[in-house]
Parts: structure tokens; sequence; C-alpha cells
């Protein structure tokens, strides 16, 4: 393979065919011994390396873990928020392997002119109950898209669960709809969510490059995936029914609502919107600790 080459993508019988042209008679099968003895294998690339690693992303984690068992402690409701990626809805592949008695045929392509529409799952995850809500929408996933999922789990399940509730802690990622750039996000939070029901939100978000560790994402999301794997998304109800139909041995339970309300991109927060809000930055990183309350 070459003098300090560590990997290859000929085939053995190339490699065979290169031994012969250089005097050496072996098969393709002493050639697959061969590479075992040295330690090489197939293998396929494996995600390790966090493309960044903040300075202060254990910090954060020490504070997000600090927080959660305050609340803990004080019976106040918890949430792990996130957005699952888009799904095209219709007759399309979908990955995985599931057991089936005939194979399930689908479209060749996956053109977004032969869809029903998108499905875009917000993830809500309870922390205290281990109980999971799925708000599937229709249109854009943008900040007013995920405060107005959160809105509805509270309307739906939230005061059923925390009656008493005063304050709520939501673990979130530092990017994307529910990230801590978008000022969407927090005047939507202030807008829809505190002035209406008067409660006060903590939000921690978890450092750049660490939203694996984000709870929804392996205690919701994950068995979601597997649970749809190999069954087409033809339909929305396919969709919300594969989503409900997840549970787990710990007792996970999934509940899920579809929102076909259209969400507008791009929407400005002026300087003077943002003063409306009363948000308090938290003294150690600020940017992604802070509450927003009304006083």
């Amino acid at each position: 393979m070459g003098k300090g080459k560590i990997w290859t993508r000929r085939s053995t019988r190339t490699l065979k065919k290169e031994c012969g042209d250089r005097g050496v008679s072996v098969c393709a099968t002493t050639v697959s011994k061969l590479l075992k003895d040295m330690d090489y294998s197939l293998r396929v690339n494996r995600k390790t390396i966090a493309e960044t690693r903040h300075p202060d992303r254990n910090r954060q984690f020490e504070i997000i873990n600090e927080t959660k068992k305050y609340f803990e402690d004080s019976g106040q409701p918890i949430i792990s928020v996130d957005s699952k990626k888009k799904e095209l809805i219709g007759n399309f592949r979908n990955e995985g392997k599931a057991w089936t008695k005939i194979v399930n045929e689908v479209l060749a392509h996956d053109f977004r002119s032969q869809a029903i529409g998108v499905g875009c799952p917000f993830g809500i995850y309870e922390l205290l109950t281990n109980l999971g809500t799925v708000i599937v929408g229709t249109s854009y996933d943008t900040p007013e898209f995920a405060v107005e999922s959160i809105k509805i789990w509270l309307d739906e399940f939230g005061w059923k669960r925390y009656p008493c509730a005063k304050e709520l802690l939501i673990l979130c990622d530092a990017g994307g709809s529910n990230g801590f750039r978008p000022r969407l996000w927090k005047y939507a939070l202030y807008q829809n969510i505190c002035k209406v029901y008067g409660l006060s939100i903590r939000i921690c978000h978890y450092p750049s490059g660490a939203s694996k560790w984000n709870p929804v994402e392996h205690r919701l999301f994950s068995f979601i995936s597997k649970n749809w794997e190999g069954n087409p998304l033809r339909s929305y109800d396919v969709m919300l029914s594969l989503i409900a139909g997840t549970t787990t041995t710990a007792g996970l339970l999934v509940q899920t609502i579809l929102n076909e309300k259209e969400y507008q991109k791009g929407i400005k927060i002026t300087d003077d919107q943002m003063k409306e809000i009363n948000i308090n930055k938290h003294s150690v990183l600020p940017d992604w600790n802070y509450t927003i309350s009304l006083n």
C-alpha cells in the first residue's frame, strides 16, 4: 500500500493483482488475512471530534447541573427542547430496516415537488417525568415556532402536570431557532409566555458543539428515529403515529400535536422592542444563562 500509508480504497483482488505484478503470487483471501494480521480492517468514519470546544464548556455544564438540581429540589418544571431535522412527507425512502412481509416500494428520488409537505418536529422532553411532546410543524423552523411549541405544551399538558409552577427551566442548544443569538427567541418568550402566564423562565444553553448532551436528543429524538426506521412517512398521520408510538424500557411516553400554522422567516426585532423585555443576564456566562420574567 506504500510506505507509511495507513489506508487504501483498493479491493483485495486489486491488491492481489498488484502483488502479482511485483512477482509475488498470492490469492485475495491471503491478502485479506495478511491485512488483518497487520491490524487493518474495513472501517467507517467515526464522529468524535467536536468542531468547536469552547473554553467555558465545562463551567457551563456545571452551571446546568447546579440549576437542574435547584429546580428538581423545588419541584419546578424542567424541559429540554430542540427541533429535529425536517422530513419530507410522502412516499419517500426512510433510512433503516423494519420487520415486514413485503418490501416497501418508494419513489426513486426525494423531490420536494412530489411531497405532500414537510414535517418539522419540535421536541419537548420533561426531565422530571420522562415524558415527551413533539409539535410537528408544516412550515418553517423559526424562533416564533419554537416558542409557540412550548406554549402549546404548556396549554395542553404543562399546567396540568405542574399546576403550582412559578418558574420554568428551559435547556436548549446554543444555535438554531432556540439559540442564544436570535432576538425573536427572547422576545417571543417574553410576549407569549411570561406576559400571558406570569411565568418566570430561566434559560440555559448547552455550549457550542455539545448539542448531543441536550437530554431531548438522547432521551427522545434518538428513540423516535429508531422507531420509524424503514417506515416511509407517507402522511402526517403516519408521522404522528410513529412518534406517538415511541416507548422505552424506562417508561418514556410521547404525545404529538400537528401545528399547521404558517410561520415567516426573517422577522427582525428592533432595539426598542428588546428594551421591552425584562431579561436578567446572569453574572457567569451571561450569553448562555439568563432569566426572562415580568419583573
